[in-house]
């Protein structure tokens, strides 16, 4: 499975093949490596069902864990840099991980989530040595405890988590690698031929706990060197861009706007002529934002519309942008776009309506352990649905005017409020809460935390940020709280949390872009 990596080491070993903050690897180095750590990691998680955790902190160590275990049939899973422990041990439990790879960030909540559920091992990377973890350097040290030879395993896609509308996370496998049936013999060369992005250096700039940037796992296996940039910066990004003569890179919105926000003469001071190929996905992005950008990088920009449990749906290239502003693009290939109205029945070209894809059985849309939220995926028998509102033109492009999720979309990572309203309610002072998405100039949406106090309660809004920062995810947390008399609600008593977003969006349409 890592033969393009093994062919790029024979003819040139020396070259260079990951780089991140702290340190540079060649590609003779990366298949000692990944030998290696794949035999241990194999040796952890002997058994097929059992997992693997990687949580995503920005580093060369993060690619090459989920890239060993993928080559010995061994499934991972990112976890976030940000959980707290309770969080990461309800996802070690439900993915059935039985070892976890981090470095620094996510150390203390590995070592208290690993209490909790059992974990063979907690291994370390870019941290001094701690009693009861496993080192960096002992896991890539060749030799794995005495037992029978491994069989062959195909290969199992990383899981990702996402945010769930009940208040919990739920895992689905990506959908950028070949399945599982597929043989070792040609799962480089499927690699290969599904590696979207060119030849040449690929920049990596979002956290790689997410389905985006974790796509630079395939361009590795692919033979291709990376890039990994430890924490975003926006003229960094640029050097970067320029010393390494990156030709690929996935961002998000907002990651725009931080560039362009960049005075002219350090945007003047680097050239990004070596740029084919700039990704952009997670969120919609401003058309203002998006012109700019074609401007400075030229029409490299190739937008996505998707969903990790679906994988991409639509795509469009600069040129189509231009003459279709605000479209997502054409469904891809096998997909089909389709609207679907309020009595279940499918719309024709120009209506709006429910966005739906008619979607082959070998690409559903599955959630791990969760049959119920599988099928609430599906609007109609074989048609899936991202939880969005548009409709599709006469040439066929797709165009997002609304969102019927409960979902908020903040530099480009999928929230649902339920989990930071499930949190919040169990805080003494407050009687109900809902949390809602709102305009915020740098991350597209931001949370916002509606508090009605609890009776004779003196509620603390700083103490109320306090108690949501210890209990999850700092990009879980409201990013301003306002306390209300009442919430509105529907006939049916339900949260009306359109009528909630209304007051503070300029127009009908209360989602960013």
């Amino acid at each position: 499975m890592l033969d393009r990596i093994r062919d790029r080491a024979t003819v040139d070993p020396t070259g260079l093949a990951l780089v991140d903050d702290h340190n540079t690897m060649t590609w003779d180095d990366v298949v000692s490596t990944l030998d290696a750590l794949g035999q241990n990691l194999l040796a952890l998680a002997a058994d097929p069902d059992e997992r693997v955790a990687v949580v995503g902190e920005n580093s060369i160590e993060t690619l090459l864990a989920h890239t060993a275990a993928i080559a010995r049939g061994v499934g991972t899973v990112a976890v976030s840099r940000q959980l707290k422990a309770d969080e990461m041990a309800d996802q070690l439990l439900d993915s059935g991980s039985v070892a976890i790879v981090t470095g620094p960030a996510g150390l203390d909540a590995a070592r208290a989530a690993a209490q909790k559920t059992g974990l063979r091992a907690v291994i370390a990377h870019n941290t001094a040595g701690t009693a009861g973890v496993t080192t960096w350097s002992q896991i890539v040290a060749p030799g794995a405890p005495a037992g029978p030879p491994p069989t062959e395993r195909p290969a199992r896609p990383p899981l990702v988590y996402t945010s769930g509308t009940t208040g919990r996370a739920r895992g689905t496998e990506v959908r950028w690698l070949p399945g599982q049936s597929d043989s070792a013999d040609d799962f480089a060369a499927r690699v290969a031929a599904r590696s979207g992005y060119p030849t040449g250096t690929h920049l990596v700039v979002g956290p790689l706990q997410h389905n985006g940037p974790l796509t630079s796992i395939r361009h590795l296996l692919s033979g291709q060197p990376v890039v990994v940039l430890g924490r975003f910066d926006a003229e960094r990004v640029l050097a970067l861009i320029e010393e390494y003569a990156v030709t690929s890179t996935l961002m998000v919105p907002t990651h725009f706007q931080r560039l362009l926000a960049l005075p002219d003469e350090v945007r003047g001071r680097y050239s990004v002529t070596s740029l084919q190929y700039v990704a952009h996905t997670g969120s919609a992005c401003p058309p203002d934002v998006k012109r700019a950008m074609i401007d400075w990088f030229g029409p490299v920009l190739i937008e996505s519309y998707g969903g990790s449990e679906i994988g991409t749906v639509c795509k469009i290239d600069s040129t189509e942008w231009l003459a279709h502003p605000r479209s997502v693009g054409r469904a891809v290939p096998p997909f089909e776009a389709i609207v679907v109205g309020s009595d279940g029945t499918e719309l024709e070209r120009g209506n709006v309506g429910v966005l739906g894809f008619r979607t082959p059985p070998d690409r559903s849309v599955v959630y791990h352990s969760d049959p119920e939220k599988t099928a609430s995926a599906y609007i109609l028998p074989g048609v899936a649905t991202l939880g969005d509102v548009g409709y599709v033109d006469e040439d066929g492009y797709v165009f997002i005017t609304d969102r019927i999720a409960d979902m908020v979309v903040s530099g480009g990572v999928n929230l649902y409020p339920a989990e930071s309203e499930r949190v919040l309610s169990t805080h003494p002072g407050v009687a109900e809460v809902a949390v809602i998405g709102v305009p915020d100039a740098d991350l597209g949406e931001a949370l916002l935390a509606l508090v009605v106090p609890a009776s004779g309660a003196a509620l603390d809004i700083d103490d109320l940020a306090a108690f949501a920062k210890k209990s999850m995810a700092s990009y879980k947390c409201p990013k301003k709280y306002v306390v209300v008399d009442e919430l509105t609600r529907n006939v049916m008593g339900k949260l009306d949390k359109k009528a909630l977003r209304a007051p503070y969006w300029s127009t009908d349409r209360t989602i960013a872009g």
